[in-house]
């Protein structure tokens, strides 16, 4: 024989040691992404769904398509939302992203109407200005050709 039976141990030894060495940073990747990634998110999943079961009547809330209401009543898998007077949705109680704190629906003011109004109001004098301008400049034209 070429080679001593105590050199061939001492190799296969060192070659054992070796291969779990390379699976170390296998290892600490998944762990990383455990605590990055699975943990935050199961932690987040777990604070929802505790939101969504503590829903009752009154709350003040904001669904997945950013219709903002009031909680009228909820049943086991519906909740009905009063997004304005006289104006109720039925949406599933998954739907529901962030409960309010109480008070927020009153503290946001509807601005569409008041832009609205006055762009009407300003819209009005320009149209006539526009519609004399253009009665003035047919007028020119009619004593240019003369």
């Amino acid at each position: 024989m070429l080679i001593n039976d105590a050199f061939a141990q001492a190799a296969s030894s060192a070659q054992d040691t070796a291969d779990w060495m390379s699976l170390l940073p296998m290892f600490g990747i998944l762990l990383l992404f455990y605590f990055l990634l699975i943990r935050p998110q199961a932690k987040r999943a777990k604070e929802q769904k505790q939101m969504v079961d503590s829903l009752q009547r009154g709350d003040e809330v904001i669904t997945n398509g950013g219709i903002l209401g009031q909680v009228l009543n909820v049943s086991e898998n519906y909740v009905i939302i009063e997004i304005a007077p006289a104006t109720e949705v039925t949406v599933l109680k998954s739907s529901v992203q962030t409960l309010l704190p109480k008070g927020t629906l009153k503290s946001i003011e509807p601005k569409g109407k008041t832009q609205k109004s006055k762009t009407a109001k300003s819209a009005a004098p320009l149209e006539n200005n526009e519609a004399e301008t253009a009665e003035a400049s047919a007028s020119n034209d009619t004593e240019a050709k003369k």
